[in-house]
């Protein structure tokens, strides 16, 4: 799809125009941050729901994949005699790319949608026209508490998978494949650093800002009727991922140039 001139269609100007439109809404959401009046009400209504339908999912989703990542590393370190770095390793893992991108995934999966479904289902009955009439500001009023909640809501959540994450994976690199208690906790010990949780928690709150801005824009442009906010939902949903895994490699770049590792 493209814009006409004349009868010359330029391609690729519908997306740019797209991309256009979402970034101008961050910059509106962030601009509206410390706006006042702040509906910390709605902010409140809104983290309690984040958390109460990401808390269990992002819980259960943890612990196979803390295992996974520390069944398959302990098989990988066992090949190469490296058996006492599979703490450090599995550990790492999952608090530096694991933790945030779970995290991300149930807020985008299951708050997200939830959000832009909200947010399609006024704007299709004309909810939010009505309040751009009356002189209330919309990103104001609906979007920055939203967004706000998935932000604070994806950070906490993050915690709690490296903890989750992190105890399944000692669980079953010690009792499944025969390690050493005292080595997997001295190897973490040994490389792993502060600027490690600090960057999981950057990209916790990076993936829920995104999450939160692309689910409202999708509910603040459905295509129009029902149909259109069911298919504005999926749309945000997968744009929301293929965003982060983006920007989870721009952020892991970065860090890994900036941040020198822990010398043993």
């Amino acid at each position: 799809m493209g814009s006409r001139t004349g009868t010359l269609t330029i391609p690729g100007t519908a997306a740019l125009t797209q991309v256009g439109r979402l970034s101008t809404l961050a910059w509106e959401v962030l601009r509206a941050l410390p706006r006042r009046p702040f509906q910390f009400r709605e902010w409140i209504l809104q983290c309690w729901f984040f958390a109460s339908v990401t808390i269990l999912p992002t819980a259960l989703v943890a612990i196979p994949f803390g295992a996974v990542i520390a069944l398959q590393l302990g098989s990988l370190t066992q090949q190469i005699g490296a058996q006492s770095f599979t703490g450090a390793a599995s550990a790492l893992a999952i608090v530096q790319q694991a933790a945030p991108l779970i995290t991300a995934l149930l807020v985008a999966g299951a708050g997200g949608s939830a959000v832009c479904a909200d947010i399609g289902a006024r704007k299709i009955r004309e909810e939010i026209d009505a309040m751009e009439v009356l002189g209330v500001n919309p990103i104001q009023r609906l979007i920055v508490p939203r967004v706000l909640a998935a932000m604070v809501v994806s950070v906490l959540l993050n915690g709690l998978v490296s903890v989750v994450g992190v105890l399944g994976g000692y669980f079953f690199n010690v009792v499944m494949q025969g390690g050493t208690p005292g080595a997997y906790l001295a190897s973490f010990n040994a490389l792993a650093q502060l600027p490690d949780l600090y960057v999981s928690e950057i990209k916790a709150v990076l993936y829920g800002f995104v999450a939160g801005v692309v689910a409202a824009y999708r509910g603040l442009n459905p295509a129009g009727g029902p149909k259109g906010v069911g298919d504005a939902v999926n749309q945000a949903v997968v744009i929301t991922f293929l965003l982060l895994f983006l920007i989870n490699v721009v952020l892991t770049a970065i860090y890994l140039r900036i941040i020198p590792p822990k010398a043993l």
